[in-house]
């Protein structure tokens, strides 16, 4: 199903479901697009001013937020809510487990099957077939079968 409205632009596949409290936030000329069997849990957020895609069978546990702006902070003289913002695209592979608390920021490009482990920040691209764990680094290590 694809909606158009306003400029901007949302797809969503077949069989996509969604808990309490979703949010989905689309501005300027945006675009949403989620593949097929995606699940997102209870208060899970996707804000977009540019392009965010997720593949097929991805699932986010409950309160992840996916937001593919920052705003402008550097003019010291006028207020930041006025200042604007920056984008980049974010990109979600296939076959994903986003888990829980977990925030993914601007520009990112996260593999399939990767795993993201539960209250991290995503601000780097990971490689697919990842697991992704919150220490006091960001540790992206390969999966072994």
């Amino acid at each position: 199903m694809v909606y158009k409205l306003w400029g901007i632009k949302l797809e969503f596949g077949t069989k996509v479901t969604y808990r309490k409290g979703f949010s989905l936030i689309i501005g300027n000329k945006g675009e949403v697009k989620i593949g097929d069997k995606v699940f997102f849990n209870n208060y899970c957020s996707l804000n977009a001013l540019e392009s965010i895609t997720i593949g097929k069978g991805t699932i986010f546990g409950e309160n992840v937020k996916v937001y593919d702006h920052n705003h402008c902070y550097k003019d010291r003289t006028r207020l930041i809510k006025e200042q604007g913002y920056t984008s980049a695209p974010i990109h979600i592979g296939e076959h994903c487990w986003i888990g829980s608390n977990t925030i993914i920021l601007k520009g990112v490009t996260i593999g399939n099957n990767v795993v993201v482990g539960a209250n991290c920040v995503i601000y780097k691209d990971v490689p697919s077939d990842c697991i992704v764990i919150n220490k006091q680094n960001l540790v992206i290590k390969n999966q072994t079968l």
